[in-house]
């Protein structure tokens, strides 16, 4: 990256550290954004500071393991290596951190099938047994509510709306609040958004 000479360069840099990508080659995305549009690398720093620091419903590590959700939905390595270190260090067990891509394969899978049979409405697709093997989805070690909320908001980034309705009854089944889905999903969606700004 050229020399830090101006104010939005400055803040951008400040969003690489803050993200823990020191390593990162700034994509043709976010030199435009920098040479261009100060203002909106401001208010990315701002929103995706919001969205792992400052959340009133999720905690630091439960942020970092959705953002970390979405990096590897989104196949975002450098996201995916540095939430992954900052989970740990908030205390996610390696245990919780395999659930994280399991979960995430996983609506990966029922994302593309429940799509598909949502717009055909044909009788004949909706009858047949799904076979798909859900059996992570009993006991996960994440807990059922956080794990049906992190499937919640990668379906949504993925645009599945059976999938979407389904897990959001299950988490607030599962004692959880629409507050918390509400901030969990807008985070996802930041994080989301900050990848297409770092690709």
């Amino acid at each position: 990256m050229s020399a830090i000479t101006t104010i939005q360069s400055e803040t951008l840099n400040n969003l690489l550290q803050d993200l823990q990508i020191p390593d990162y080659e700034p994509s043709a995305n976010l030199e435009w954004l920098d040479n261009a549009t100060a203002r909106y690398i401001k208010d990315l720093k701002i929103n995706v500071s919001n969205a792992l620091n400052n959340t009133q419903y999720l905690s630091k590590k439960e942020a970092l393991l959705l953002g970390l959700a979405v990096a590897i939905n989104e196949k975002f390595n450098p996201l995916r290596e540095s939430f992954t270190a900052q989970a740990k260090e908030a205390g996610a067990t390696t245990e919780e951190l395999a659930e994280i891509v399991a979960v995430t394969s996983l609506m990966n899978t029922n994302n593309v099938f429940y799509r598909f049979r949502h717009f055909m409405q044909k009788d004949f697709y909706n009858n047949q047994p799904a076979g798909i093997k859900m059996s992570i989805m009993m006991n996960p070690v994440l807990g059922k509510e956080f794990f049906e909320l992190i499937s919640l908001v990668i379906s949504a980034i993925n645009g599945c709306e059976m999938c979407v309705s389904s897990h959001e009854q299950s988490v607030l089944q599962h004692g959880s609040s629409e507050a918390r889905i509400y901030e969990a999903v807008k985070s996802g969606a930041i994080v989301k958004g900050l990848i297409t700004a770092l690709s």
